[in-house]
């Protein structure tokens, strides 16, 4: 089933070839998956387009769409621990984070958003017209192209799949081909799930695939979560197609500051959970930290025994606190970094090195000494890679911490509230976590500023991106 595409309710051949998919741990192929055609792609937004108006979903009752929703959740635990060990043996990450983060997450959101099914409201307004009712009603935007990254495939998906399906659109799921095959395996689900035809399909294969539903004049909307330079390709096509809809989750380059005060203990353990889960293959891991002067060395010392403690090994190993990198092409670009560190003149404190054998591990590193202009503080790296620097003032850190192109996230370590609230309301990013790692709730805006991308997702947030605003103008003074 992995190699074909679904469309329009039907599992079919794809038109473009196939494609390997590896398990990092081992670097062993586990399928061949297949690449869509220009045709493929056109059946699938043909399928999603004829799907919105067919009674059997734009006809369903709030309650009926709902228990769709919830029916597809209840399958994802049902198959909780088949969903966690293919996400682990496809991306590499450890089991304790495909049970715990992923497939958990992935039912959570799903359960999320087949609660506001019954919520979705309009509003009544008090125009200046005379004898005119005007009203609100919330529409579906229309066939929507899920893009998804490599990084938390199943999980990221749901977090797109869940609101557009509860707000009654139809979605073209395009998984990056790297790790394409939970999401291959939730469709199946979904199609269990008595989702009508062409509700919800699926195109796998490489970027060109993508390519071709960001530029296609029948989607209304992408939805893309990836880099910032994929992001702007996106924009470009949308724009030139047919102006269509655009939410971006793009990259991000975390900082993290340690104040004079913090507690350097819960900072280290914090920093290394939100810096090495997932081996650092987060959008939101804090990467370059900012430590007061007086408590760098400290931190420096306590950060790199942390780091050394970590066990690697493969995913499916329950000890292995540190998974693969995802790709031998990914470990050779963290690694050109690393190289571009030392040379630079930062500081290697441990780590710093692919890991010999099987697999595609990467030892964690840390450097100190940092400058701002490096490019391991200014680049996203992706990796298990940390880059420390000090600092002496309030206003100094805020500036150097914003000086960056993207905005997703931040953290910041204090017992003293003025501190954390000036951070925090200084900070130039879409989310900022005071004493406590960059981890997300389903419930809680998801996104960034500047180059870390457009709009919101999560929460009631990702309903405005899946929805349109109908304004409905009555007059009955006749």
């Amino acid at each position: 089933m992995a190699t074909r595409l679904f469309v329009d309710g039907q599992w079919t051949e794809a038109g473009g070839g196939a494609l390997p998919t590896h398990d990092p741990a081992t670097g062993q192929v586990i399928e061949e998956v297949g690449t869509a055609s220009q045709a493929d792609v056109d059946a699938a937004v043909a399928a999603a387009r004829r799907a919105l108006s067919v009674p059997e979903w734009a006809g369903l009752l709030p309650v009926e769409r709902a228990a769709l929703l919830f029916r597809l959740a209840r399958l994802v635990d049902e198959h909780h621990e088949e969903l966690a060990l293919l996400e682990t043996r496809d991306q590499g990450q450890p089991i304790g984070v495909s049970r715990q983060v992923s497939v958990t997450g992935a039912a959570e959101h799903l359960r999320y958003f087949a609660g506001w099914v019954t919520k979705l409201q309009g509003t009544t307004n008090p125009v200046s017209f005379p004898d005119t009712l005007h009203y609100t009603r919330r529409e579906p935007v229309g066939v929507n192209a899920l893009i998804t990254p490599w990084n938390f495939p199943l999980m990221i998906l749901t977090w797109k799949l869940a609101p557009a399906l509860a707000t009654g659109n139809t979605v073209v799921i395009k998984p990056s081909e790297v790790t394409p095959l939970t999401s291959i395996r939730l469709v199946e689900l979904a199609q269990e799930a008595g989702f009508p035809a062409g509700v919800v399909n699926l195109v796998t294969g490489d970027g060109s695939v993508g390519a071709m539903l960001s530029a296609h004049p029948d989607v209304d909307h992408v939805s893309y979560t990836g880099s910032t330079a994929v992001g702007k390709l996106i924009t470009a096509a949308g724009a030139a197609s047919n102006l269509k809809r655009l939410t971006l989750e793009l990259g991000g380059k975390a900082p993290s500051i340690i104040a004079a005060d913090a507690d350097i203990d819960a900072a280290v353990a914090g920093n290394l959970a939100g810096a090495t889960l997932n081996t650092g293959q987060v959008c939101a891991a804090c990467t370059r930290f900012y430590v007061d002067r007086k408590r760098e060395q400290e931190f420096v010392e306590k950060m790199a025994r942390g780091l050394d403690s970590l066990r690697l090994g493969p995913g499916s190993d329950e000890a292995t606190q540190l998974g693969p990198l995802v790709s031998q092409k990914h470990r050779e670009y963290v690694d050109s970094l690393v190289t571009t560190g030392e040379d630079e003149g930062a500081e290697l404190v441990t780590g710093g090195r692919p890991v010999d054998g099987d697999g595609f591990f990467y030892a964690p590193t840390l450097f100190a000494g940092v400058t701002d202009g490096m490019a391991i503080m200014r680049e996203e790296i992706f990796g298990p890679v940390l880059a420390v620097t000090s600092y002496d003032d309030e206003d100094e850190v805020l500036s150097r911490a914003n000086d960056t192109e993207y905005g997703l996230a931040a953290t910041v370590w204090t017992h003293d509230i003025r501190t954390a609230q000036r951070y925090a309301d200084g900070i130039r990013a879409g989310a900022v976590f005071v004493n406590m790692p960059p981890i997300p709730d389903m419930a809680a805006p998801w996104g960034g500023y500047k180059a870390s991308g457009w709009g919101r997702e999560m929460g009631p947030w990702a309903l405005d991106a899946y929805t349109e605003i109908k304004s409905v103008w009555m007059h009955y003074g006749y």
